[in-house]
């Protein structure tokens, strides 16, 4: 069974080695977001110093200075199993123990406030890429929330917290399986929080995340709260770059003065 995965007294049979000449940067700042990805190419002044190769191609991995500091930067492929694979292997060409994962996420209350940022204090485990990482229990705690926490207070950014729900299976979001979500305390359906944190707590990574919420599920019907055609207040608004770009500095102990 899936929740007999866990195996922590056997080695790996695939190594993973870090590569020469890393990247030494305070932190690494992952979207999963085209739109993005391309407003932080045409506003800074980014480099392209690594490529994560799979079999879908390659991933570019995107160097920028921000306020003093070295960031990493790339676009995450989507789902638990994708997007831990693909930070699995970029972990081992930056030099860096930080990693910033923002993105879009389902919202299961209605009462949630468009334009809140949500900060995941646990994650629901409906996934199977954890269960290779971590001992089989139904949630996982985000560890890092209360940094997360204080930055966004610092920093006066409107945000709610609450736990998330992460699933390999966005088409099978039912509705009893909503219900009982969110009378667990979920305020957020996604794709990868839950794996991430497992495969991080295991690697001895430093995970930092928000979510941005993209969709609402508590309506009569499916309600995609997308404005138009504009991207303000969605998981594509590319002022959550910066949002992420001050929580890498913030989480590395760097110089700052705000967004």
């Amino acid at each position: 069974m899936i929740t007999d995965s866990f195996d922590d007294k056997t080695p790996a049979i695939i190594k993973l080695r870090p590569g020469e000449g890393r990247l030494k940067c305070a932190a690494c700042v992952v979207t999963f977001s085209d739109v993005i990805e391309g407003y932080v190419l045409s506003h800074y002044p980014c480099r392209e110093f690594a490529q994560e190769r799979n079999a879908c191609g390659p991933t570019p991995l995107y160097a920028l200075e921000y306020k003093g500091e070295t960031l990493a930067f790339y676009k995450s492929l989507i789902g638990a199993p994708a997007a831990v694979g693909l930070l699995e292997g970029v972990a081992m060409l930056v030099d860096t123990q930080d990693f910033v994962v923002f993105g879009g996420a389902g919202c299961l209350d209605r009462e949630i406030a468009h334009g809140k940022v949500m900060v995941p204090v646990w994650a629901y485990r409906d996934e199977g890429t954890s269960y290779h990482y971590a001992p089989a229990a139904d949630r996982i705690d985000v560890k890092n929330h209360g940094a997360v926490e204080r930055f966004m207070e610092s920093r006066g950014i409107p945000y709610v917290v609450g736990g998330t729900w992460t699933t390999d299976a966005f088409f099978r979001e039912t509705e009893g399986n909503f219900a009982k979500r969110k009378a667990e305390g979920c305020i957020s359906v996604e794709m990868e929080c839950a794996a991430l944190q497992a495969m991080c707590d295991f690697r001895g990574y430093g995970l930092y995340s928000f979510l941005t919420s993209g969709d609402l599920l508590d309506a009569p019907e499916w309600d995609p709260r997308a404005p138009g055609e504009g991207f303000g207040g969605t998981q594509h608004d590319a002022t959550h770059f910066e949002i992420a770009a001050e929580l890498a500095c913030f989480a590395a102990g760097g110089t700052y003065d705000g967004i």
